[in-house]
């Protein structure tokens, strides 16, 4: 989102077949480390489109660094979505799926010949403690 004109832009085209093993997005009203808005992956029985805006219950977070630094990604559920509503932190995730996910950040830039080193997973807790601290951050800049 160009912060600007309100618009949607196209900022990453993936070198690769992968596929984002969630919907992508940002949390709106944060500012995080990188300087762009906290990344956030909620996961979907089915793609939605650019800019739907879903209200979401963030579970955990994957950590990773990349050529920016730190860059956290908020793990979230739909809020409306009875699939995800027992999920209420990481351990309720199923493993195979922060696998991929762990997998899938590893790999994503590789083409590119940028480097990503994949950091792990925090839980709910940690979520909303960067989740805060970003809000924090943009309320000041």
């Amino acid at each position: 989102m160009d912060p600007a004109t309100g618009q949607i832009v196209l900022e990453r085209m993936l070198f690769s077949s992968t596929v984002y093993p969630a919907d992508y997005g940002f949390i709106e009203g944060t500012l995080a480390g990188d300087g762009d808005t906290l990344d956030a992956l909620v996961f979907v029985g089915e793609p939605t489109f650019p800019g739907c805006r879903i209200r979401a219950r963030p579970v955990g977070l994957f950590r990773m660094r990349d050529e920016k630094g730190p860059d956290e990604k908020i793990l979230c559920v739909p809020l409306r979505d009875p699939m995800w509503s027992q999920v209420r932190d990481l351990s309720d995730l199923n493993p195979n799926l922060l696998n991929e996910i762990e997998h899938f950040f590893a790999v994503y830039k590789e083409l590119e010949g940028k480097e990503v080193a994949t950091e792990g997973f925090g839980g709910r807790e940690e979520a909303l403690a960067v989740i805060g601290e970003a809000r924090e951050r943009a309320a000041h800049r």
